[in-house]
């Protein structure tokens, strides 16, 4: 928590000029000697390039080091975000089903984004928007202190909620929240590092592990499910909304066959826009595990 708070009150003091050198010194190491993420990108930007058959995204160095630069470029970003820098006038919001006349809706839906571009972003649709509780759904255990952080930071819309497991009480407390018309936000595109139910799909030409859990909550909290998506253009970023399932229904009898279908489709949608910011997808790891990888 010490360390959190040193990071933003950093940020504050420096300011993102001073704190950029800082910041891209840090991947810069990380890219010379994070030999792993290197080969997983690499591996990321030859899947993209073989499923698209656009040779010219083909990893090189030079490609690869990219990818990193984009990292900090995104987290500097973040950073902008937290500190209120970032104005809802300074996004494009690509809506074309007009979703967000749905954010002040009785009963609140699910958004399901990805470690693509930015989902920090989500923050102007909750706080400078609509002004409408987005709940952010992650696997760390650091959620209540980045919640701290987050009104510390005049975050009054946005909160962290750690869903380790889908015991009762989580998923009742979860319920209450779309009840009362605030929204579910989770990254579709990573599976837990602590284990956890997934499904392999194909992904860019390859079968690759996701999460079984957007599509187990959004069955078992009966709530409609939208994509969205935060990528960079131009200096300038867009959030795009798009509509993707009314319902997700499964019973106990073919719940993993109903899954698969969801999450196959996610993989489609996020490919798509893969390819609209090729160097904007941000898991540093071996996405599609082989035996290999497991025993590395």
């Amino acid at each position: 928590m010490r360390l959190m708070q040193l990071t933003a009150f950093g940020v504050k003091l420096l300011g993102r000029r001073l704190l950029s050198p800082v910041l891209y010194g840090i991947v810069l190491y990380f890219f010379v000697f994070g030999g792993r993420a290197r080969r997983s990108i690499g591996q990321y930007q030859q899947r993209l390039a073989d499923w698209s058959g656009q040779s010219a995204l083909r990893p090189t160095r030079r490609r690869v080091f990219g990818q990193f630069m984009a990292f900090a470029d995104a987290l500097l970003d973040k950073l902008d975000v937290w500190n209120g820098r970032l104005k809802i006038e300074d996004i494009d919001i690509i809506d074309p089903a007009l979703l967000r006349n749905q954010l002040r809706a009785e009963r609140g839906q699910m958004l399901v984004g990805a470690h693509l571009g930015n989902l920090e972003v989500c923050r102007a649709l909750a706080e400078l928007g609509e002004k409408v509780t987005m709940n952010v759904l992650v696997h760390t255990k650091h959620a209540e202190q980045f919640n701290r952080l987050l009104g510390e930071a005049g975050a009054s819309h946005l909160r962290l909620i750690q869903v380790s497991e889908l015991n009762p009480a989580v998923m009742l407390q979860l319920n209450q929240r779309l009840e009362n018309g605030e929204w579910l936000a989770i990254a579709g595109d990573r599976v837990p590092l602590q284990g956890g139910r997934q499904v392999r799909v194909d992904f860019l030409g390859q079968p690759a592990a996701f999460p079984q859990g957007p599509w187990l909550l959004a069955g078992l909290l009966k709530c409609p499910v939208n994509l969205m998506f935060c990528l960079k253009r131009e200096g300038r970023y867009r959030v795009i909304l798009e509509p993707f399932a009314e319902a997700v229904v499964w019973r106990r009898s073919d719940r993993d066959q109903v899954i698969a279908h969801w999450a196959g489709r996610y993989a489609e949608r996020l490919g798509h826009y893969c390819l609209q910011a090729p160097q904007q997808w941000f898991n540093f790891y071996p996405f599609w595990k082989t035996d290999d990888d497991a025993s590395a």
